[in-house]
């Protein structure tokens, strides 16, 4: 590469990258001025069941804390303990957080276990509730009660 061919390429990839940020700083912008509605533990719930019940099952393995001392870092496992083609999704949810629906993450086949391991943030002491949906349309759970500290002193 000539030297006139590495510097086109340099600037072209300068202006990109301040493109982008541009239209990134855009759409942070525009989540500040238009936050995401509420959606309280219940309204995530329906909208995930479509208002179908759901069972308790030890089939549901969520691990979590029983206290953080950082209530912004949260680690949590969820792991369903059945085939992987008989499980659609699983969705974690948090009883008191601004949206309850932290996430959802489907899986293929192609995934190999029904099992995701992540952080969350919880803003105050509350459950945890991983909900799994299974291929026939059931929907099974397991929660976890996460004390939240403050710097760790209770």
């Amino acid at each position: 590469m000539d030297r006139r061919t590495f510097l086109k390429t340099a600037a072209v990839t300068t202006a990109g990258i301040s493109l982008s940020g541009v239209v990134y700083g855009g759409f942070a912008a525009e989540l500040i001025d238009n936050p995401s509605p509420k959606k309280s533990y219940t309204d995530a719930l329906k909208e995930i069941t479509q208002d179908k019940s759901v069972k308790d099952s030890d089939k549901v393995k969520l691990v979590a804390p029983e206290i953080a001392e950082n209530g912004a870092v949260v680690p949590i496992t969820v792991e369903v303990e059945l085939p992987v083609e008989q499980v659609k999704a699983i969705h974690v949810l948090t009883e008191k957080n601004h949206n309850a629906r932290t996430m959802s993450i489907y899986f293929t086949p192609a995934n190999g276990k029904a099992y995701l391991s992540t952080r969350v943030r919880l803003a105050e002491t509350m459950n945890v509730v991983a909900v799994a949906e299974l291929a026939d349309g059931s929907f099974i759970k397991a929660q976890k009660l996460v004390k939240v500290t403050v710097g760790g002193c209770g």
